[in-house]
């Protein structure tokens, strides 16, 4: 059996190994997936990676896979750890993050005007994986930016620093750097907000994708991981947005839900509405992420527990509160018998509807002389698909019922997609290793998407 390419999924709960065929070929295919519990804990994400590995050789009944590359993603112990630092909050720090979460990372820390020393200390403690400073418009304020380079560059901490604001401080950043033996840490990106009300995310989002790759080792074992793969090891969330974009050129807009173990991930590719775009306070980015770091149904399953209650829940259960509390101290990472089945469908529901709640923007009525009405946030209104992708949403055997209730949620006060989006779920669960592969093969990428969507043909835009 010929293997062109394995991807390796090292998440928070779980780790996937996906094997495709015949990529250069008129029908790439899917050909198998392993699965395991991931093993940070046990101090080796590797022991993980081997046991996926050895249950997909199982399932293709095979001795030892052959293939010509590896590739991977991970979002294992926390993923991509960034702090943010920027001029204004609702301009430059607000596209900063936008660019930053959208590569994958996950946000500790974001800060706008003048670091103070609090601050310094706060990141510090958080020990970033990478800083991303910007601040001022192109050729509008400058000091702010450079105040702040200086102090970053004088931290004890040996991190990437990239700068993606006002393109007059470039030289003089590099010079700051240079001043503290620290030029080799620096990454200078066009501005993330270089005109009022216009967004550059993309040139940062590619950059905090290589610097990860070139500077991350963030999970136990990983540094062995990356002399098994042959590309890159990309951020997940990062590879399921790549994914979703793609997407959106075939089928048009869309927004794709990914539901984790520690995490709840939404994806929105979209424009907008012209409607919308009118009164729309300030600029959003086309492709947004939003990351709930406190909604997740393994690692965080306590925290949708509390917001639902213990009693609510052992009712839709039908269980005793002793035997609910029970099943929640031995809950296992993937979920087998019809109780876990039907919690775990639960606590993905209230997920999904908190999350893309949380994702979506709202209207604002001002009272003046006349009412008026204008909109704030990401506009889902023109979302023509929700996706479902991640652990939970392509294998619980209610995953079309929940994500049907997103519109559904819609008091009227968000700008949610409407009664009339579709629904499709990714299968397969192949999303994110089809993000990595599309950097290789972009066509074949496109091609197995669909088939894992069970797309048989839709127009192309």
């Amino acid at each position: 059996m010929k293997i062109d390419v394995l991807v390796a999924e090292i998440g928070s709960t779980t780790t996937v190994v996906n094997a495709f065929g015949n990529l250069e070929g008129e029908n790439p295919k899917f050909i198998g997936q392993g699965q395991a519990p991931t093993t940070v804990d046990q101090g080796d994400v590797n022991l993980g990676l081997m046991d996926a590995t050895y249950d997909l050789e199982e399932k293709l009944g095979i001795r030892e896979l052959e293939y010509d590359e590896f590739l991977a993603t991970s979002s294992a112990a926390g993923g991509l750890k960034m702090t943010v630092h920027g001029l204004v909050y609702d301009m430059t720090a607000k596209a900063a993050k936008e660019a930053a979460l959208g590569a994958g990372a996950n946000i500790h820390m974001v800060t706008s005007g003048k670091l103070r020393r609090t601050d310094l200390k706060e990141i510090e403690k958080i020990k970033p994986n990478i800083i991303l400073l910007a601040g001022g418009v192109d050729y509008g304020e400058r000091d702010t930016a450079l105040y702040n380079a200086e102090l970053l560059a004088k931290l004890n901490l040996d991190v990437p620093v990239i700068y993606a604001g006002n393109i007059q401080n470039c030289e003089e950043i590099k010079l700051i750097f240079e001043d503290y033996g620290k030029e080799d840490l620096l990454k200078i990106v066009e501005n993330v907000y270089p005109k009022i009300d216009q967004l550059n995310v993309e040139p940062v989002r590619r950059v905090i994708q290589d610097v990860f790759e070139e500077h991350i080792i963030h999970a136990p074992g990983m540094e062995r991981v990356r002399d098994i793969v042959s590309g890159p090891i990309v951020p997940t969330p990062g590879a399921v947005m790549e994914g979703s974009k793609i997407l959106k050129e075939v089928i048009g807009d869309l927004v794709t839900i990914d539901v984790g173990g520690a995490t709840t991930d939404i994806h929105s590719v979209t424009d907008g509405s012209e409607e919308i775009t009118r009164i729309l306070i300030s600029p959003e980015p086309i492709a947004k992420r939003t990351v709930e770091g406190d909604l997740g149904v393994y690692v965080n399953m306590k925290n949708i527990v509390e917001i639902i209650g213990e009693k609510n829940l052992a009712k839709e259960l039908t269980l005793e509160e002793e035997e609910l509390t029970e099943h929640l101290l031995n809950f296992p990472p993937i979920p087998k018998s019809e109780v876990e089945m039907k919690l775990v469908e639960i606590l993905t529901e209230k997920a999904v509807i908190m999350s893309i709640h949380r994702h979506a923007g709202g209207y604002r009525h001002l009272f003046g002389e006349t009412k008026k009405t204008l909109a704030e946030g990401k506009d889902l209104t023109s979302v023509k698909w929700i996706i479902g992708t991640g652990g939970a949403l392509t294998k619980l055997p209610n995953r079309l019922e929940i994500l049907k209730k997103v519109a559904m949620s819609n008091k009227g006060d968000k700008l949610l997609p409407t009664p009339e989006v579709k629904i499709l779920i990714d299968n397969d669960y192949i999303m994110a290793s089809l993000g990595v592969l599309s950097k290789y093969n972009k066509e074949s990428a496109v091609k197995l998407l669909k088939k894992s969507l069970r797309i048989e043909e839709v127009e192309t835009l």
